[in-house]
């Protein structure tokens, strides 16, 4: 098989004259960048060696779902060239610590399974990008907000958490877009979100009527509404949930009730392993089975923020990595959470929330590009 793939990369880069490759699921992959580079051959570990790079200059690997005549390409990840022959991984093994690699690709965003009127089924494609294993727990907060407020930040909402390993919550929409741009600039990297369209002024205090992302930035950020459903997913499309179509209080904390939903196995009520007398009933980060990415509470737990504004159908539906509509109501919400019913926890069940509600059931976890 590394054989076949191996020929397949050679093969359509001398056919292409513009070096592509062919991976898994009718995918292809190219290098484009300042100059035409070769590949040389690609690993079984996943290195992609390849050479005629200009050093000191950036390469971008982009895929696409066919060939020949595929006119749709999107960035798959973005390389830098320290010399002239260059060793580079074409699936990222490293990701930075506490996240995973989610690849680009195609997916089935929504369902037809439950008569979702705002969830229609519809062919999303999505770059490559980093997102949190785990949600951002009550430590995990604390952290990066001690910083912060040490170095210029105020925040609406100073976070809660149950213990110091369960989700922080009781934070809005903007403390959590703030906190991100903070866990950047503490890491070193370039913050994604603004105070105006020039992206000269980091935002990091108050809750402005328009914020503005930097979507080329390296930073923490919040998923948009298709990332998060992709990574929620993990690589099973057309289920209701990331492991199959029935759910239980054995693979996620939500409020059961067997009565409104024949896919609900319950046992009815709140989850009796967290259920202890004291709101709220958040169970510890990572405490249930992971999905196929390796993602933990991606359905129940704590609703989490997204980026997009909430609008029906899908706003953009057919663009590559879309990010929804420019103004609204209402920031989406995705996930469920330990106090609402299991059809929130479907991967395709949208909700949404005023951007300054700052509740015990929503928290979040951040993403980040290349």
């Amino acid at each position: 098989m590394k054989t076949k793939l191996h020929s397949l990369i050679i093969g359509l880069a001398m056919l292409a004259g513009i070096h592509e490759a062919a991976a898994q699921a009718a995918q292809f992959f190219r290098i484009v960048g300042p100059t035409a580079v070769t590949i040389t051959s690609f690993n079984p570990d996943g290195t992609l060696v390849w050479n005629n790079a200009l050093a000191g200059t950036n390469y971008t690997v982009q895929t696409v779902s066919s060939l020949p005549g595929g006119t749709n390409w999107v960035d798959y990840i973005k390389i830098s060239a320290a010399n002239g022959i260059n060793t580079n991984q074409l699936i990222n093994f490293n990701p930075p610590a506490g996240m995973t690699f989610i690849p680009a690709g195609q997916f089935i965003m929504g369902d037809n399974l439950d008569g979702e009127t705002d969830a229609i089924p519809t062919s999303i494609m999505v770059s490559a990008f980093y997102i949190d294993v785990n949600l951002v727990s009550s430590n995990q907060w604390q952290l990066v907000y001690n910083w912060a407020t040490n170095n210029g930040y105020t925040f609406t909402n100073a976070g809660a958490g149950k213990g110091a390993n369960h989700p922080v919550q009781t934070v809005d929409w903007y403390d959590c877009v703030k906190w991100c741009n903070a866990r950047s600039q503490k890491s070193g990297l370039m913050p994604v979100y603004y105070t105006e369209m020039g992206f000269a002024q980091v935002y990091t205090n108050g809750e402005p009527t328009n914020v503005f992302a930097n979507w080329s930035a390296n930073g923490y950020r919040l998923p948009t509404e298709a990332e998060w459903e992709k990574a929620a997913r993990g690589g099973l499309d057309g289920h209701r949930f990331p492991w199959g179509d029935t759910i239980s209080e054995s693979q996620a904390n939500y409020f059961g009730d067997t009565s409104y939903s024949s896919y609900d196995l319950g046992p009815n009520g709140y989850n009796t392993t967290f259920n202890d007398g004291v709101q709220p009933y958040t169970s510890p980060v990572g405490h249930f089975a992971a999905n196929g990415y390796g993602l933990y509470d991606m359905a129940g737990n704590v609703f989490e923020w997204c980026w997009d504004w909430y609008g029906t159908p899908y706003a953009q539906p057919t663009a590559n990595n879309p990010t929804g509509q420019t103004i609204g109501s209402y920031r989406v919400t995705r996930g469920d959470s330990w106090y609402a019913f299991a059809g929130y926890a479907r991967c395709a069940s949208r909700d949404g929330s005023t951007p300054v509600n700052a509740s015990n059931r929503i928290g979040f976890r951040c993403v980040r590009g290349f």
